[in-house]
C-alpha cells in the first residue's frame, strides 16, 4: 500500500500555510442568511461549502460555532455540516463569539495565532470577535466572500472597521491558493482541482476545458443525480 505524498514545508513570511491557522465558522445559519441583502446567498454558501472543503483537504483545524439554534437561528446549513464531516457545532447565545468561553478555549487548542474567519452578519458575528482576536494577539484573515450582511453599508462599514483595526482581507480562494502555493505539490493537488472545478465558475469550468480539449483527459464524472423519494412531507 502505498503512502501518501508527504506534506510540503511552506515558508511563511507573513503567508497562511496549513500548519499555521485556524478556520472559525461562525453562524453559518438559515435565518442569519434570510438577512444577507449585500452578496448572491447561495454564492455565499457556494464560498463557504469551498472553504470548508479546503480546510479539510489540508487538514487545517475548524472551530464551527452557531447562535441559538433551537429558538431562532436555525440548524447550521448541511452543505457545510457535510463538508466539514458533520462535527457538532459550538453553541452559543452571544453575539459575539469571543464572549463564549467554549469558542475561545477551542481555538486555543488549536495552538494556531493566524484565524481564518467567515461568518454571518459581518457588523457583529465577524466584527466583534475580530477586533478583540486582535487585541488578543491573533492575526485574523476575514473571508469576505464567505460574509454577508443587512446592507452595502453594513459589510463595508465593518469591513474597514475590522481593516483598520488590523484584519486581513482574503476569499475562500486566495486562502485555498495559499494553502497549496506550488502546483507541484501532487498530494493535494487533486483535491484543490476538484473544488477549483465545483465551486470556482469560470475558473473551475476553464480546469475543465483545459483537462479534457487540451491535454486529452477523460470529462469529470459527476454522480449522476438521483431524484429523492417523495417523504410524505406536505
Amino acid at each position: 500500500m502505498s503512502k501518501p505524498p508527504a506534506r510540503p514545508t511552506l515558508s511563511e513570511k507573513g503567508l497562511l500555510t496549513p500548519a499555521n491557522c485556524v478556520v472559525t465558522l461562525i453562524d453559518l445559519q438559515p435565518q442569519m442568511l434570510f438577512g444577507v441583502a449585500n452578496f448572491d446567498r447561495q454564492a455565499v454558501i457556494n464560498n463557504n461549502v469551498a472553504l470548508a472543503k479546503a480546510a479539510r483537504v489540508f487538514d487545517v483545524p475548524v472551530v464551527l460555532s452557531s447562535v441559538e439554534t433551537k429558538t431562532f437561528s436555525g440548524n447550521t446549513w448541511p452543505q457545510v455540516l457535510a463538508a466539514l464531516g458533520n462535527p457538532a457545532p459550538i453553541e452559543r447565545s452571544s453575539m459575539n463569539s469571543w464572549d463564549d468561553a467554549n469558542f475561545v478555549a477551542a481555538v486555543q487548542r488549536s495552538g494556531r495565532k493566524k484565524i481564518v474567519l467567515a461568518g454571518l452578519w459581518t457588523e457583529t458575528c465577524v466584527a466583534l470577535p475580530t477586533v478583540q482576536m486582535i487585541h488578543d494577539g491573533y492575526e485574523v484573515y476575514v473571508v469576505e466572500d464567505c460574509c454577508g450582511d443587512v446592507s452595502q453599508l453594513s459589510h463595508d462599514n465593518a469591513m474597514k472597521r475590522v481593516i483598520q483595526a488590523g484584519a486581513r482581507p482574503v476569499t475562500a480562494l486566495s486562502v485555498m491558493l495559499e494553502w497549496q502555493r506550488d502546483w507541484a505539490h501532487k498530494g493535494t493537488y487533486d483535491a484543490v482541482m476538484d473544488i477549483v472545478k465545483t465551486h470556482c465558475g469560470a475558473y473551475g469550468i476553464g480546469v475543465e476545458y483545459a483537462y479534457t480539449m487540451v491535454h486529452g483527459a477523460a470529462p469529470t464524472k459527476v454522480p449522476a443525480y438521483v431524484v429523492p423519494k417523495a417523504s410524505g412531507h406536505e
